[in-house]
């Protein structure tokens, strides 16, 4: 069967889950030795505000959980045999009363074919039909995920289920093994990931075509968000959308409920906004930035093109073997060139890249992975260097050698942010490049980003983002409102 919200959305397989399994099966049979090997996950569990039973947060399924089995519903297990390869699904036992309030309680049956799964046994808290199919397997040893995210610092804990104690446990083996096969993406994950960047794309030009001075940043998002779900049938977003006018382009994280896309949008403004729906679970990640009143100044267009400059640099050199922190450093040297080039900065540099000056106009990282989280895991796996501790490279979320199949985001930026400008102006080692004057006139002016949704290739990058991002290309978009 397949995933599919009717109309021009996407039909998406099951069969891409089913090749996931098989890629973990295969996978697992190099690492782990012996038989009765065998995995559980546990899926997400959906989750209601303190004070009601209302169904009030909307339920996501658990990334690891969905990337194996590609299951919608929440509080379900699910069990692979590595020796045989057999997959066991456990969707929880509703009680008849959910037919009354949540709709039709479906057969095992019915779950079976949805997912093309082996088998189907519904669990409950009284049963242990885990452990009873762990025994009828013989396993030896149960492999679970505990999942440690090299970002946020949380930990995915491993599944829990009765019976759990009477077997031979390893929390550790799994998690390398699952994470990097998520880093390579197959065929028909990119299929998805392509129809998200391209309702991403579809979504950020509605708002660059319907966006005036006089509106507020939080009726662009609506306007984004009601077109990645009216067109694109992507209920979920993959981050909380960055709407920012003017000052607020030099937040990085602008957007949180602190700063709530509320500003008015002023004629002369530049907007910097990223945002990104999902798909299915696959996520995409979008920055587009603009004049609101659709026609850049000369200062708007120093920034916004030493910015593309940047990214499209990095676009072409971002080859297979190359380290990503490079790619860093080289999009700094791009912009810290433009920067010197229009009076801003003086002097030479490589010498600025090498003091760090770059991490002053761009503190955050190049870019990350992206998949079913769209900071998407296994950053820090393979052949990563560890982490760096200086301005700017510290905020790498990977440092990676690439390779064929891996999707990144390349989103060089440029900000001008009270905060580092001070600090910078104060180090001798940094305001020996820095025209204090010049800076000035840029100051309050916010910032720009331009990211894209790349896949690695050997024959040549892909840019899976469809937006325009020449000067003359957004102008001309805007004009035609």
């Amino acid at each position: 069967m397949s995933f599919h919200l009717g109309g021009n959305t996407l039909r998406v397989s099951a069969k891409l889950f089913v090749e996931n399994r098989q890629r973990l099966v295969k996978a697992l049979k190099e690492k782990v030795s012996g038989p009765g090997a065998v995995v559980v996950l546990e899926g997400g569990h959906e989750k209601n505000r303190y004070n009601t039973d209302a169904d009030d947060l909307p339920f996501r399924q658990e990334s690891y959980f969905f990337w194996t089995f590609g299951v919608q519903e929440s509080d379900a297990f699910g069990l692979i045999d590595v020796d045989s390869g057999r997959s066991v699904l456990f969707p929880p036992r509703l009680h008849p009363d959910y037919a009354i309030w949540d709709g039709k309680i479906e057969p095992e049956s019915w779950f079976k074919t949805k997912y093309e799964v082996d088998e189907v046994h519904f669990h409950d808290e009284k049963t242990a039909a885990i452990a009873d199919k762990l025994k009828e397997l013989k396993a030896s040893k149960v492999y679970l995920l505990k999942a440690d995210n090299t970002d946020s610092g949380n930990v995915l804990p491993p599944a829990e289920f009765k019976g759990k104690d009477g077997f031979t446990i390893d929390n550790d083996a799994l998690y390398p093994v699952i994470a990097e096969l998520r880093v390579f993406k197959t065929d028909l994950e990119l299929e998805v990931l392509r129809y998200a960047s391209k309702i991403a794309s579809d979504a950020h030009k509605a708002v660059m075509k319907h966006i005036k001075p006089g509106l507020f940043e939080y009726q662009c998002e609506s306007l984004f968000r009601h077109t990645s779900y009216y067109t694109g049938g992507c209920r979920h977003l993959a981050y909380t959308c960055i709407a920012a006018s003017g000052c607020n382009g030099s937040i990085l994280h602008y957007g949180h409920a602190n700063a709530p896309n509320s500003k008015e949008v002023k004629d002369g403004d530049m907007c910097l906004f990223d945002m990104g729906p999902e798909y299915n679970c696959y996520t995409s990640d979008i920055t587009t930035s603009f004049p609101v009143n659709g026609k850049f100044t000369e200062k708007q267009k120093i920034i916004y093109n030493a910015v593309l400059d940047a990214n499209r640099t990095v676009l072409r050199e971002a080859k297979i073997g190359v380290k990503w922190a490079d790619m860093h450093r080289l999009s700094e040297k791009v912009i810290l060139t433009h920067l010197t080039n229009a009076g801003l900065l003086h002097g030479d540099v490589d010498a600025m890249v090498e003091a760090r000056l770059g991490a002053v106009f761009m503190p955050h990282g190049l870019g990350h992975f992206m998949g079913l989280d769209v900071h998407d895991c296994g950053g820090y796996l393979g052949d990563a260097e560890p982490r760096y501790k200086v301005p700017g490279l510290k905020s790498l979320r990977t440092t990676r050698t690439l390779r064929e199949r891996m999707v990144i985001t390349i989103e060089p930026g440029c900000y001008f942010i009270d905060f580092l400008l001070d600090g910078a102006f104060a180090d001798p080692k940094l305001s020996q490049f820095m025209n204090k004057e010049k800076i000035a006139e840029y100051r309050g002016s916010g910032g720009v980003r331009i990211e894209d949704d790349v896949v690695i290739w050997e024959k040549g990058n892909e840019n899976m983002s469809q937006v325009p991002r020449t000067v003359e290309e957004i102008e001309a978009l805007m004009a035609d409102r």
